[in-house]
């Protein structure tokens, strides 16, 4: 298996990951129902955003934070839908490249989820 290496590698990355979310009954809820997705707008931005993490480039220009803290007021994020996400984004990533950029993604996408996790918490 190859690494990721180029804007087509994200692209392939998020399209399969999307698929498994959407495939999920735990979580695709939240882009189906909750906040219906446009993906044709949605995906574009996903390639940005994975593509500033794993190539450190400065294409993304949302914020993920805000976007997360708004949909947990519309639907309680809870810590299973964030070890769904989790579990589905390192499976499509092992399933289809391996290498240092590979691991990064991972990595990333565990802080990333962590920190919104955290942000997005209400005691009750």
């Amino acid at each position: 298996m190859n690494d990721i290496e180029k804007r087509q590698d994200i692209e392939k990355l998020v399209n399969s990951f999307y698929e498994k979310v959407l495939a999920d009954s735990s979580i695709s809820h939240f882009f189906i129902d909750v906040v219906p997705v446009n993906w044709e707008k949605h995906l574009p931005v996903m390639y940005d955003f994975w593509e500033s993490i794993v190539f450190e480039k400065a294409l993304y220009k949302g914020n993920a934070m805000q976007a997360h803290v708004h949909l947990n007021q519309k639907a309680k994020l809870e810590k299973q839908h964030f070890e769904q996400w989790l579990a589905l984004f390192t499976k499509t990533v092992d399933e289809l490249f391996s290498g240092p950029k590979a691991e990064l993604a991972k990595t990333r996408a565990l802080s990333i989820a962590t920190v919104i996790q955290m942000k997005t918490y209400v005691p009750l």
